[in-house]
Formats: C-alpha cells, sequence, structure tokens
C-alpha cells in the first residue's frame, strides 16, 4: 500500500511563467463552463469549507484576465462576484457558533457549512480565507470591477476583518496557520482601505502577530515555532503557516516576519528527509499539503539556501484545491494567486552547513528530537521510525526492557565533514537506568551519502542488551512512499526483527496495512479532525523492532553496537580503545571517539577519515 498524501516533491512542479498561464487557461475553462446562472463557481458536490470557494475561482479569474486579458473573463469576474455578495456574505450570527464576543453585531463572515448551524465551528477560518480571497479581487480590481462593486467588496472585507478580530475570539482553535492568514488578510486589506481607516488596520495586524502569536511560540528541536493546534510543528500545516510569513514579508516588509519564516524554514529543514517524507504533527501526522505550502517552501528555501522543495505534497492538489472527481475547487485560491505573483525561485540544493538536530548527505539522512535521539533514519530510500518498547520509544541500548535514551544531564553534539565525502555526527549523554548507575551513551552517526553506520558505545550492561535499531516503515517508490516491513540492515552482532505478540492498537506491527497516522488516531483521545495524533502515538506500547546485538571484540568494560543501513558486503568493524578514546574501523571509515568524559569543557571529540 502507498501513503495517502506524501507523493512528489514540490519543487519538480514547473513553476515557469508559462506553466503557470496554463494552469490558470485550465482554471478559466473549467469556471466558464461550471458558472450558474446566478453566478456561482462553486463545485457542486462542495459541503464542507464552502463558504469563500465561489470567491476564489473569481480571484482567480481576475488574475487570468490581468495576464492575459482574456476577453471572456470580465463579465464572468462581474458575476461571480456578484453572487458572492449577494449568497455569500451572511451578517446574521450563526446558531451554535461558541466564539462570538459581541453577538448580533451585523457583521460580515463566510460559512464553513452553508447551512445556518450547521458545523459552525468552522466559520472562523473560513471568514479568513473569505478575506484574503477578496482582498486579491480588490488588488485585480483596475479595469475589471466598477466603482460600486469594488465599494461593496472592500466594505465587505473590512466588515470580515471586524469579525474576526472584534466580535470573536481571536484563533478560536489556536491553529497558527490561521492566525497567520488573519494577519495577512488585515495587512493586505489596508491598502484598500481610506487613510482614516488604513493604519489602524494595519496597526492591529502587526499587534495581533507579535502579541498573540508570537509570544506564544512554542519551543521544539531548539526552535521557537507559531503554536498549532496545541503543538509546535504539523507536518500539513507547518508549511502553510511558512506560506502566510512569507506573504506576510513580501505585503509589509516588517523584518520579524522574515526572522520567524527563516526558524521555521530552518526546522522545517533539519526534520525533513532527503527523499521529502515526514511524520508528526498535533493535527495530522503523515498528511501533506500540496499547492497551499509552494510559496512559503521556495521563497523560504531561497532564503535560507535549502532544498526546502524536497517535500513531498500531495500532489493531487498540486496547482489547487480540487474535489474527489478532480475538478476545480476554490479553496485555498489565493495561495495559487501569490505563489504566481512571487518571483522567487526554487533552490535546489541542500545547505551545506551543519545543522545540531540533522545529518544529512545524499540520500541518507537522520533528524534528531529534542533529545538528540533519532526520529527518523533514512538510508537506501527506507525510512525508519523510532520503536517502540514498553512504552519506551527511540533508538539505543535495551537492557532488562529499559532504553536507555533519555539524558540525565548535557547532551553534547560534535559535527565533522571529511573532505573525502563523509559526514558525521557524535551525540554524547548521560543516561540512568533501573539500576540508578549513570552510564555515558556515546552515538556515533556516520554516512558517506548512500550508506549509514551507526556506533553505539556505552558501559558494560547487565543481562543481554540490545541495540534499538528502529521500526522499519516505508520506502520511496516513485512519486509515492509504499509502506514496508524491511530494509537493506546489517549489524556487528546478531540482528532480527521482532514483531508484537499481544493484540490491540497499542501494538503496532509494520506488516500490517496501517500507517502510523492512522495508528496513531486510533489512540488519540478524539478522532481523525479532531485529536492529536502525536499525543495519541505516544501511547503504543510495543512495536516492530530492529533489534541489534552486542558486536564481538568490544573493548573491555564496553558495550559497542554497530549497525549499517543501506547496501554493502560484509559487515565487521574493528574497535580498539586507547588514550585518545574508541577507535571504529569499517569498510567505510576509520573514526576515533573520544573519551566519554569530553575535553577540558566536557566537549565530545571526533576525528574521521577514509
Amino acid at each position: 500500500m502507498h501513503l495517502p498524501y506524501q507523493r512528489g516533491p514540490l519543487h519538480d512542479l514547473p513553476d515557469t511563467p508559462q506553466a503557470y498561464d496554463a494552469v490558470l487557461a485550465d482554471v478559466t475553462e473549467q469556471a466558464l463552463a461550471r458558472i450558474t446562472p446566478e453566478g456561482s463557481l462553486e463545485h457542486p458536490d462542495a459541503h464542507l469549507d464552502v463558504g469563500d470557494t465561489s470567491l476564489g475561482v473569481t480571484s482567480l479569474l481576475a488574475l487570468a484576465w490581468q495576464r492575459g486579458r482574456d476577453p471572456r473573463l470580465p463579465a464572468a469576474v462581474r458575476r461571480s462576484l456578484a453572487f458572492h455578495l449577494r449568497e455569500r456574505v451572511p451578517t446574521e450570527d450563526n446558531p451554535g457558533y461558541p466564539n462570538l464576543k459581541v453577538t448580533d453585531c451585523g457583521l460580515p463572515h463566510a460559512r464553513y457549512v452553508l447551512e445556518a448551524g450547521a458545523h459552525p465551528i468552522g466559520d472562523w477560518p473560513s471568514t479568513v480565507w473569505a478575506l484574503l480571497q477578496a482582498v486579491n479581487v480588490l488588488d485585480a480590481a483596475d479595469g475589471l470591477l466598477d466603482g460600486e462593486q469594488r465599494a461593496g467588496l472592500a466594505e465587505v472585507a473590512h466588515g470580515y476583518w471586524r469579525w474576526l478580530t472584534e466580535a470573536t475570539c481571536f484563533n478560536p482553535q489556536e491553529a497558527g496557520n490561521q492566525a497567520i492568514g488573519c494577519v495577512v488578510g488585515g495587512l493586505m486589506l489596508a491598502r484598500h482601505l481610506p487613510a482614516g481607516q488604513a493604519e489602524p488596520v494595519r496597526s492591529r495586524a502587526l499587534a495581533l502577530y507579535a502579541d498573540r502569536i508570537r509570544a506564544h511560540r512554542v519551543r521544539d528541536r531548539g526552535a521557537l515555532l507559531p503554536p498549532e493546534h496545541g503543538g509546535a510543528y504539523d507536518n500539513n500545516y507547518g508549511p502553510i503557516s511558512l506560506s502566510f510569513l512569507a506573504q506576510a514579508h513580501r505585503v509589509s516588509g516588517e523584518e520579524m516576519f522574515a526572522e520567524d519564516g527563516d526558524t521555521l524554514a530552518r526546522y522545517l529543514d533539519a526534520r525533513l528527509t532527503s527523499g521529502g517524507y515526514d511524520y508528526g504533527g498535533p493535527r495530522y501526522s503523515e498528511q501533506h499539503s500540496g499547492f497551499e505550502s509552494v510559496l512559503g517552501l521556495r521563497y523560504f528555501g531561497a532564503r535560507i539556501g535549502s532544498d526546502l522543495g524536497r517535500y513531498r505534497g500531495d500532489t493531487r492538489w498540486a496547482r489547487h484545491a480540487a474535489q474527489p472527481d478532480g475538478r476545480l475547487d476554490g479553496h485555498f485560491a489565493f495561495m495559487l494567486v501569490w505563489q504566481i505573483q512571487d518571483p522567487t525561485r526554487w533552490h535546489r540544493t541542500p545547505s551545506p552547513a551543519p545543522t545540531r538536530h540533522q545529518l544529512r548527505l545524499g540520500t541518507v539522512s537522520v533528524a534528531f528530537d529534542s533529545r538528540m535521539t533519532p526520529s527518523l533514519i533514512e538510508a537506501a530510500g527506507t525510512y525508519h521510525l523510532p520503536a517502540a518498547v514498553r512504552r519506551q520509544h527511540g533508538f539505543g541500548p535495551v537492557t532488562d526492557g529499559f532504553l536507555l535514551c533519555r539524558p540525565m544531564g548535557a547532551v553534547r553534539v560534535a559535527d565533522v565533514r571529511d573532505p573525502d565525502g563523509l559526514a558525521a555526527k557524535l551525540v554524547t549523554k548521560p543516561v540512568v537506568g533501573r539500576d540508578h548507575v549513570l552510564r555515558h551513551v556515546r552515538s556515533l552517526y556516520v554516512t558517506d551519502g548512500a550508506r549509514l553506520w551507526v556506533t553505539v558505545a556505552v558501559e558494560r550492561l547487565d543481562g543481554a542488551p540490545y541495540l534499538l535499531s528502529g521500526l522499519p516503515y516505508a520506502a520511496d517508490d516513485g512519486d509515492r512512499v509504499r509502506r514496508t516491513s524491511g530494509g537493506e540492515v546489517a549489524s556487528a552482532g546478531g540482528l532480527r526483527l521482532t514483531h508484537p505478540t499481544a493484540p490491540g492498537a497499542d501494538h503496532f506491527d509494520t506488516r500490517a496495512e496501517l500507517t502510523q497516522e492512522q495508528a496513531a488516531f486510533a489512540l488519540a483521545a478524539d478522532p481523525r479532525g479532531y485529536g492529536n495524533p502525536d499525543e495519541g502515538w505516544r501511547h503504543l506500547v510495543s512495536s516492530s523492532a530492529l533489534e541489534a546485538d552486542p558486536a564481538p571484540g568490544a573493548p573491555e568494560g564496553l558495550h559497542v553496537f554497530a549497525v549499517r543501513y543501506g547496501p554493502g558486503g560484509a559487515f565487521t568493524p574493528v574497535f580498539e580503545e586507547g588514550a585518545d578514546g574508541l577507535t571504529v574501523r569499517t569498510e567505510g571509515f576509520t573514526a576515533v571517539v573520544g573519551p566519554a568524559a569530553g575535553d577540558s569543557r566536557g566537549e565530545p571529540s571526533l576525528t574521521l577519515c577514509r
């Protein structure tokens, strides 16, 4: 089976002016064939996220007219805008909407579901989206709209802004992407208001970002990130927030948007595999967005100098939203407008600078969590997640069912790049086991861009220890990612792939036709779309796991584990302990890992050569 949402890298989508004109030409033909006598451009099967969608298609037609002057478009723009203003601008309170601060205010908003009282919780983001569609139409109004329509749309857009910032609780879903989108809407709206109204709207938008979003950023892996549905980063919404930050910087020039976008971009870059797969989030763990993320990934990828476009997007939404039949939907159309308008081109090579929370070279990558334990290992096109044993998740030595990867003190990191084409990271962390003995785990990760060698040394353990070496989960398959239960892995000691024997959702068997996201939601308190998959996944008790036995020939007083991910022949590393530390020799490299105590500052030392 294939993962449903992670498909082709987004930077593979053509982004020349000619390619975008072809997209708009297709939108034009679909829209002109669809428009109803009343002027609606909504997809006939749309039910959710519908209140802004006709206006979204209108904004695309307005952009198409700006670029190509198709004589059929002005009448379609005016008729469809009239439909929206007449039929899709409710001013009465939606029955059951829980987030009003002022009732019966008479301000316009957009409905997530058109029927009164039906799923009103989605009205706040739908109104943000309607505001953004409206300001894009206003941006293209010259030569298209008469004075009355233009003034009417500006009045409605201002009403949307007031409903979002005065009549309701701001950002009621605690969704960073929605909140930043609202700020963008205010910044763009201000350009279409009289001077006396414009400056208060702009100032309010900047204050909302500074006080209600930026001041509440969440720390993960050393980075301060916009809060997203109660967490720090979501694989679907995080890149969308990046797009909103890009547009905020483009329209305002305010440096705080660039700074926060750079931080989010570097964080995303550090966790994203070379192949573009990633998982995790408080809303949609494995769901990836499509065209909605292009602007942010491209804009900030160029700013930080890295290939963020390797992100595997849902290319069923490659250019615009679409219903299951593949036909155009106007949801989030503003993101297509902005990526067409932005002249930035993709940066297509990795950043050469070492990053604390990532090791990456060629087709190999290791992403590290906040405790510097691998959160994802990629080699030979296969992705390994942290395995679970007795409710403990991670990579590391296990003895008597106890996983030694949770640090009890400072975690220290050393990065080395060898001129002969090797990259390495040494992570040292103090850990305490059930015996209350403090030990030092030294984990060495070395790659030549095609293979990954992992060597872990720790003071000798009792019993029959093994190295928990990951859960083989997925593999590249062209423009798709398929589930797998194996990969090319070798161990200096014995190696086995074990599977849970207990039944239930809290035991993940990689051989089952089940995705990580599905399993996470099965364990979450609430269903998909409402629950937190990260929280659910933490309830996992056990999983399939690669277990590597200690390597033979380890120096006295140490257990050493050695695993190679990726292709190769016999794997027989040699280990020697000396005054300079632990020497590791393999078929691909020689490394000297300094003593566990570190240098005079306690920092780890590492030398590396072919």
